[in-house]
């Protein structure tokens, strides 16, 4: 699952494939936003992504697009 995390002040978003399952992410931001703390994901290659819950822009919650290939109209 793919994640897109906005942060405030940067020019790119931060963009980490997940196993977790939208409904866990979210309850990681909400849990992250609530106390005042960090977000922790892990991402698919065995990485952890830590981000301030102040530095939150956004975070968008969704699938990856598997398989693509070619054009699409």
């Amino acid at each position: 699952m793919e994640v897109k995390i906005g942060i405030q002040q940067a020019v790119r978003e931060l963009v980490v494939d997940t196993d977790s399952s939208p409904d866990d992410v979210a309850q990681l931001v909400a849990d992250a936003v609530a106390n005042d703390g960090v977000l922790t994901l892990k991402d698919t290659k065995g990485r952890t992504i830590i981000v301030p819950s102040a530095k939150l822009a956004y975070v968008e919650i969704g699938t990856s697009a598997l398989g693509t290939v070619g054009f699409r109209s």
